[in-house]
């Protein structure tokens, strides 16, 4: 029986338009010539921004105690969580030499970049668990410098408290009530303290798009675009709690594609006939934004087997992809395209999306079959570094002039000759 598509969708838009990224260049290159003049201007036309650009340190300090207890235990229950995986990742990969022949040894060196840029997103919501996995995550690689940034808001005024406590907690050097392309361009182009080496972070298309264009001069984690999500499920599976978890994660945007695998009919009709009661006990207007994109994004697929599941699922290559089936260990060993894995039904994204350790800025759009997602390594150089003496001298250096006049490279071959004991 072929893959069958019970409930389909049309597809994803392309992730930029053609307006974004000339928006986007003409805004960025204004940066570049006018500076701070002209980032203040975009943040006061756009944001209704006109107050301190950079956050007070007394500011940041007194956010603790502008929040509520419980939500800050929480940050600090996530936080500590974070950390404690982020710097398990750090310990997971060393520094190393090796003698490859007589003479030869090469190495390997681990360095931190010097700065980083993270965008914490501010939009329809408050990305309170962005500031942690992006801030945190550097702190832990051993980044000297981080500078983060959050579009300001008139009634808070400025980044909302609890937004600027987890900011302060992860261990952000500066903080700028910035937004948008002007907050990207701030950062990579060094407006408000040092350049950063690397922005980090999710934001809107306008976000993702400046990410795009600043790549190369400043690194970046990834191009992201809508947050997506896929359901594994079998006939062990509960349907009301398929269908929240789906309509759970559909509630980012009407742009956010929500999947349900499966290999049982009764099961893919069961949450079919939950998905609207499911999606009216959300609140408006998150309502009305997952109802969007599981009418507009939405699909049911119904397969014939798990191994056919699985080939799906890794072909599309998910952000989130949960599993809800027997045999947890079958689909750890196998399924292997996917920006995070959730395993069992007592595990749901959301856990990931907080505070249960592993980061959130994971790979959309199907790019999880080719990288994973923002971890300690995206803010560590692994560089290399070789020396040579004279018992490794003599084949070295034929074996390079060889290689390099069969290549017609005679400069390289002479500065091998060189070497050769006379």
């Amino acid at each position: 029986m072929p893959i069958a598509h019970l409930k389909p969708a049309p597809g994803l838009p392309p992730m930029t338009s053609r307006d974004t990224a000339d928006t986007v260049q003409i805004m960025l290159a204004r940066i570049a010539t006018e500076g701070r003049a002209a980032v203040e201007d975009y943040a006061a036309r756009l944001d209704g921004w006109t107050g301190e650009i950079v956050v007070p340190t007394a500011e940041l300090e007194a956010a603790e105690d502008r929040i509520d207890p419980a939500l800050r235990d929480a940050i600090r229950y996530a936080h500590a969580n974070i950390r404690a995986f982020a710097e398990a990742q750090r310990a997971s990969i060393t520094e190393f030499e090796t003698e490859l022949r007589p003479g030869l040894t090469c190495g390997q060196r681990l360095l931190p970049v010097g700065c980083a840029g993270a965008y914490v997103p501010g939009g329809r919501y408050a990305h309170i668990a962005s500031a942690l996995m992006t801030i945190t995550t550097a702190r832990a690689a051993g980044v000297p410098r981080v500078i983060a940034c959050s579009p300001p808001r008139a009634e808070a005024p400025g980044i909302p408290p609890a937004i600027l406590y987890a900011m302060h907690l992860a261990g952000a050097d500066t903080v700028l009530n910035l937004g948008g392309v002007q907050a990207v361009a701030a950062l990579a182009q060094g407006h408000y303290g040092p350049a950063a080496d690397i922005l980090v972070g999710p934001g809107n298309a306008f976000v993702a798009e400046a990410k795009r264009q600043l790549f190369g001069r400043t690194g970046i984690d990834m191009v992201a675009g809508p947050t997506d999500s896929m359901v594994i499920a079998d006939a062990t599976a509960d349907p009301a709690l398929v269908a929240l978890d789906l309509a759970g994660q559909a509630e980012h945007g009407a742009n956010s594609p929500v999947w349900l695998v499966t290999d049982c009919p009764a099961l893919a009709e069961a949450v079919a006939t939950a998905m609207p009661a499911t999606l009216g006990r959300l609140p408006q207007p998150n309502r009305d934004a997952a109802s969007a994109a599981w009418d507009a994004l939405g699909e049911i697929i119904l397969c014939e087997t798990r191994e056919e599941m699985a080939r799906f699922a890794d072909t599309t290559g998910p952000e989130h992809l949960h599993v809800q089936a027997h045999d947890l260990d079958w689909w750890l060993a196998r399924l292997a395209s996917y920006g995070s894995l959730f395993l069992g039904a007592e595990t749901t994204v959301a856990f990931g999306d907080k505070a249960a350790g592993p980061n959130h800025v994971l790979p959309t759009s199907g790019a999880a079959r080719y990288t994973g997602g923002l971890s300690v390594h995206k803010f560590l150089k692994t560089v290399t570094w070789q020396r040579a003496t004279a018992d490794a001298l003599p084949d070295l250096a034929r074996a390079t002039a060889v290689i390099s006049r069969a290549e017609g490279m005679e400069g390289h071959a002479l500065t091998a000759d060189a070497r050769l004991p006379r």
